[in-house]
């Protein structure tokens, strides 16, 4: 039996489809179960449904033997981990958007990068945003926030914020600007190191189903 985790929202909306043309459809709609395990049409795939930041977790260890998270969440987990925490067989090429700095109209960003200010960033990506930050050599006061990011430099707590951008209404509704882009993301297929060796045989046919229906 494979277990695949996945998590509610944008990366199930957009996992289901592949997984559909690879012939997998699961028995429930998470969306609208109370069921964690869920069954698919795949008499040896099973779901698991968690939350997207404890997808890599479960899958490093063995919980899950693949999962499909976003790069940002695998940047993060990598920061505590190391990258040889989970191999990374695919890119789905789905769930797209970029991890962005965005500061409020009119402030001087080049300016105060420039001359070595010290500045206050909101995030949830503490991890992506210092290693980011101290490749400029910028000096950086991070605060942790879950959500509403574009409220943060409104309210006066932060000079800028790394977050996720999709289209970029939020921040122009907020009165934001994007200044850089730290990466470009997407949702990867992740495996758990041990379970591509001994489940080899069963694992190796769904990536490569995947694979070729992300390449069509």
């Amino acid at each position: 039996m494979i277990t695949l985790a996945l998590s509610k929202g944008r990366i199930f909306e957009e996992t289901a489809p592949l997984l559909a043309r690879a012939g997998i459809t699961p028995a429930e709609d998470p969306e609208t179960s109370r069921r964690l395990i869920i069954e698919t049409s795949a008499p040896n795939l099973r779901i698991v449904v968690v939350r997207a930041t404890d997808v890599p977790t479960y899958v490093q260890y063995g919980a899950a033997d693949l999962g499909v998270a976003g790069k940002d969440v695998l940047l993060e987990h990598a920061a505590q981990w190391g990258e040889a925490a989970l191999a990374q067989p695919l890119d789905l090429g789905i769930a797209r958007c970029r991890l962005c700095v965005a500061v409020p109209e009119g402030f001087d960003y080049a300016n105060a990068v420039r001359r070595g200010a010290r500045l206050r960033v909101a995030t949830k990506y503490v991890a992506s945003a210092r290693e980011f930050f101290a490749t400029k050599g910028v000096h950086v006061d991070l605060i942790k926030l879950y959500g509403s990011m574009e409220l943060a430099p409104l309210a006066g707590l932060a000079d800028a914020i790394v977050d996720l951008v999709s289209t970029g209404s939020t921040l122009r509704a907020n009165r934001l600007v994007e200044v850089e882009t730290i990466a470009p993301i997407s949702a990867r297929l992740i495996a758990n190191a041990a379970a591509l060796k001994t489940k080899r045989t069963e694992i190796m046919p769904l990536i490569d189903e995947l694979a070729a229906v992300v390449a069509a």
